[in-house]
C-alpha cells in the first residue's frame, strides 16, 4: 500500500488509545492453540520459522511460534468471533476471519507490500486482517473490537471503485455499530474542531486519509467525518439502505447510488455537514 489509505488501513484514533474502556471485559473463552501444519493460503510462507494457530468459533488467528507480543492470541480469537458476528449481521452473510499477527510492525509492512504504517492498530490485506502488534495492544478492548470489525468489514465488504470516505465510513459504522461509545466520543477530535466553529467544509478524499504520523489529529478527523457521513445515511434512510447503496456503488460508482436516493454529492455533503453540527456542537 501506499501512504493513503486507499488501499484499506486503519488508523487507531486517540480516542480509542485513551479511552478508560467503556465495556467491562470479558474474558476469552479457551481456544485450542497448536501448530498449524497446513495453514490457509493467506497464512502461508509469512515468515521463517513456525506457526500457532487459535481457532475460534468463527475466526482463525496465526501468529509466529515463539511468542514476541503481549497480545493474547486466545483474547484475539473471541474480538475476532465477536467482529465477525457484527459483520455478518450488517451484511447478511456469514463472515470467517483469517488474522494474522506478524512479531512487529515492520513485519506486517513487509507482508502488506507498504510503506511505514504509523499508528496502524490493524490492516486489511487481501483476504485477511493484519494487526500491528506494538499499537493494537495499547487499545482497551472497546478499541480492539472496534479496529477488527473495521477491518473486517473491508475484507468481506470490497472496497473497489468507492470514494475512500465510503468505504472508510462504512467500515467504521460497522465498527462504532456496538459499541456503546457515545458519537462525541468516537469523534472527540471533530467534536473539538465543530465546537470552536471550524465545520468541515467536503467530504473527506484520500489526502485526508494520509497515514504518515505527520498530522495525527487530522488523520482521526478523516476517519471521524466519514463515520459520520455512512452514520447519516443510515439514520435517515436505513441500515439496509446503507448497505445496498454500498453494493450499488461498487457496481456502479457513488454517483449513481446516491442519486437513487434522491442525492447527489453536493446534496449529501450540505445534509452531512448539518448532521455533523447537530451531533458535535
Amino acid at each position: 500500500m501506499s501512504d493513503q489509505v486507499s488501499r484499506r488501513r486503519r488508523a487507531a484514533p486517540a480516542a480509542l488509545l485513551l479511552l478508560v474502556p467503556l465495556l467491562a471485559f470479558i474474558p476469552a473463552a479457551s481456544a485450542p492453540i497448536a501448530a498449524a501444519p497446513a495453514p490457509p493460503a493467506g497464512a502461508r510462507g509469512l515468515w521463517p520459522g513456525e506457526s500457532v494457530t487459535v481457532r475460534g468459533t468463527r475466526s482463525m488467528i496465526i501468529a509466529p511460534a515463539t511468542p514476541t507480543s503481549s497480545v493474547s492470541l486466545a483474547e484475539l480469537a473471541h474480538l475476532a468471533d465477536t467482529a465477525a458476528l457484527r459483520v455478518g449481521t450488517v451484511l447478511g452473510e456469514p463472515v470467517r476471519p483469517l488474522v494474522v499477527v506478524p512479531a512487529s510492525a515492520a513485519e506486517a509492512a513487509r507482508l502488506a507490500g507498504t510503506g511505514p504504517i504509523e499508528g496502524l492498530a490493524a490492516l486489511a490485506d487481501g483476504d485477511r486482517v493484519l494487526v500491528v502488534p506494538e499499537v493494537f495492544a495499547r487499545l482497551n478492548p472497546t478499541g480492539r473490537d472496534v479496529v477488527l470489525a473495521h477491518e473486517l468489514t473491508h475484507v468481506a465488504a470490497g472496497t473497489d471503485r468507492l470514494p475512500i470516505w465510503l468505504y472508510e465510513g462504512f467500515a467504521d459504522y460497522v465498527g462504532y455499530r456496538d459499541s456503546g461509545l457515545p458519537v462525541r466520543t468516537a469523534a472527540a477530535e471533530l467534536a473539538d474542531e465543530v465546537r470552536a466553529g471550524r465545520l468541515p467544509a467536503a467530504l473527506p478524499g484520500p489526502a485526508a486519509f494520509a497515514a504518515d504520523g505527520s498530522d495525527p489529529a487530522r488523520l482521526a478527523r478523516a476517519y471521524q467525518e466519514a463515520w459520520l457521513a455512512c452514520r447519516f445515511l443510515a439514520d435517515r434512510f436505513g441500515e439496509g439502505t446503507l448497505v445496498r447503496l454500498y453494493r450499488e456503488a461498487r457496481v456502479d460508482g457513488a454517483d449513481r447510488a446516491l442519486a437513487g436516493l434522491g442525492l447527489s454529492t453536493a446534496t449529501l455533503t450540505a445534509r452531512w455537514r448539518a448532521y455533523v453540527r447537530e451531533q458535535l456542537a
